[in-house]
């Protein structure tokens, strides 16, 4: 019950700070994992990346060349939900939260210089991972831990509202869905929705499975 609780607690935190600047660097943390998803299915598909690039109003884009076109496009979406998943996980069912955000740091620094084209996005990446390697240095677990918790909803919760914005709400814009709609010939909506169904389960699932044994 003490975890259920917890876990309320900090979703309540999120929903209530969703529209203030205090999650801003978090948000624009999710959209590096959503454009770096994109990035990672082009190279894993045989593709390759030209460049990346997040901008400082929550958006970004990767241009890539060859790959599979629909795993490319799904990826965004649905990578920002795995993220979320793997940190949220990895820090609630391990007592190696130091460990996990050296390497969450380690990944986005890599990610940053190898693909972003553009000085926010190198700002970014680059100060976002040198702060998360001295928190991994110099802050105790339980601080590392509380973080990562922060970091893996905030990534799970803008996936399923990322995803009814920009398919559902704004389906005419030009979206991953958008995209996707045209190159398979279906509708925004319907992939929008698709996605929205398999972001709810997996962070519901994801969720319960933590419930019994979450640290304190």
């Amino acid at each position: 019950m003490k975890q259920l609780s917890l876990l309320i607690l900090l979703l309540g935190l999120i929903i209530i700070a969703w529209d203030y600047s205090i999650l801003y660097p978090l948000k624009l943390l999710v959209v590096f994992f959503h454009e770096s998803s994109h990035a990672l299915a082009a190279l894993l598909t045989g593709g390759s990346v030209k460049e990346l690039i997040i901008n400082k109003d929550q958006g970004g884009h990767v241009i890539s060349q060859g790959g599979n076109q629909f795993i490319i496009l799904s990826a965004g979406y649905i990578g920002s939900l795995l993220w979320g998943v793997v940190i949220y996980l990895t820090s609630v069912k391990t007592n190696y939260d130091k460990t996990i955000m050296a390497v969450l740091a380690v990944s986005i620094i890599i990610i940053t210089v190898v693909f972003s084209r553009s000085l926010f996005s190198w700002l970014f990446g680059l100060l976002t991972g040198g702060a998360m390697l001295l928190m991994a240095k110099y802050l105790a677990e339980k601080y590392n831990d509380f973080a990562l918790r922060i970091i893996g909803l905030t990534s799970m919760m803008y996936a399923p509202l990322d995803i009814y914005s920009d398919t559902i709400s704004r389906s005419y814009l030009p979206s991953d869905a958008y995209l996707l709609a045209e190159y398979t010939g279906g509708a925004t909506i319907l992939w929008g929705g698709i996605w929205i169904i398999i972001s709810v389960i997996v962070i519901f699932y994801c969720l319960k499975s933590t419930l019994n044994i979450a640290k304190i």
